[in-house]
């Protein structure tokens, strides 16, 4: 349901139980959240795989908002990525399984910003400055990198993901 509220979700005020120091995170994935199920909302999945001048599709798109936000926010865990999560990343923006349709795609993202959400509320401030490794390699972050570096890369995944929809948009309706 979208919300009544019409303005930008960081102009609307505290996040109840997320830490003043993470309120930015959590009101990025939430603005990211609104913003893909607007845009989506009826999208013709005949046009979810298409790549418009190269670039990568809405179903890419999809599949990756949700997988980098799981894959950062379990660094920022301090654990590495299971056999699964690497599997799921090795198919992002593959041939998709038969039955993989936009709503589908759109709530798997829904659920995955819930579950982010549920880490920034049980996530102590204390712990953001320490260090966290990322991917086989360990390269160095903190915890509160990850966390911003999981906004910023989601809000940049939406914007392309909005410019991508409306092309295609545009350019089923000339025909």
């Amino acid at each position: 349901m979208p919300p009544t509220d019409t303005r930008e979700v960081w102009l609307r005020g505290p996040l109840p139980d997320v830490p003043p120091l993470l309120q930015p995170v959590a009101h990025a994935l939430l603005q990211a959240r609104e913003e893909v199920t607007k845009l989506l909302h009826g999208f013709p999945e005949t046009l979810l795989w298409e790549k418009p001048a190269g670039v990568a599709s809405i179903g890419f798109h999809l599949q990756h908002l949700t997988g980098v936000l799981d894959r950062t926010f379990t660094y920022a865990r301090g654990q590495q990525l299971t056999p699964e999560q690497l599997e799921s990343l090795a198919q992002e923006g593959k041939s998709p399984p038969a039955g993989c349709l936009v709503p589908e795609l759109v709530q798997a993202f829904h659920n995955q910003v819930e579950q982010a959400l549920t880490q920034l509320r049980t996530t102590d401030e204390a712990t953001l400055t320490e260090p966290r490794g990322v991917g086989r390699a360990m390269l160095p972050s903190t915890v509160l990198g990850l966390l911003v570096h999981a906004a910023e890369h989601t809000m940049r995944h939406v914007g392309q993901l909005s410019v991508t929809a409306r092309v295609l948009k545009h350019a089923a309706e000339a025909y």
